[in-house]
């Protein structure tokens, strides 16, 4: 069983900074993708960013340019670095991983809130 769990939420200023930690355990970590997904109040929740086992990332259009998603497999962590944030980036941010030829999302993370307001 693989678990997750997130850190780094805070409250932010719109145009500031912030860096959310991913530590995994319990499971074959490089194998895996990752990903952060969001969800804001009274919405559905969205896929931020995915890196792939290589390394490869993608983001959701509203988030290219400003947010970064890396990962550290010594570490077992994944990172999301979060720059220029507005206040439509407020969610809670979760930490998901999917097993190596699989097609959903199994495991989670209990999220973090990012809160961007002035």
């Amino acid at each position: 069983q693989v678990q997750l769990v997130e850190s780094g939420g805070a409250l932010v200023q719109p145009g500031g900074s912030l860096r959310l930690s991913c530590a995994a355990s319990g499971g074959a970590f490089s194998s895996y993708r990752m990903g952060w997904f969001r969800q804001a109040p009274g919405k559905e929740r969205e896929s931020v960013a995915t890196i792939t086992s290589d390394s490869s990332p993608y983001y959701v259009d509203s988030v290219k340019g400003r947010f970064t998603i890396s990962r550290e497999n010594a570490k077992n962590t994944v990172l999301l670095q979060m720059n220029s944030l507005k206040p439509e980036d407020t969610a809670v941010y979760y930490c998901a991983a999917m097993r190596r030829g699989g097609s959903t999302w199994a495991f989670w993370g209990q999220g973090t809130l990012v809160t961007v307001s002035s």
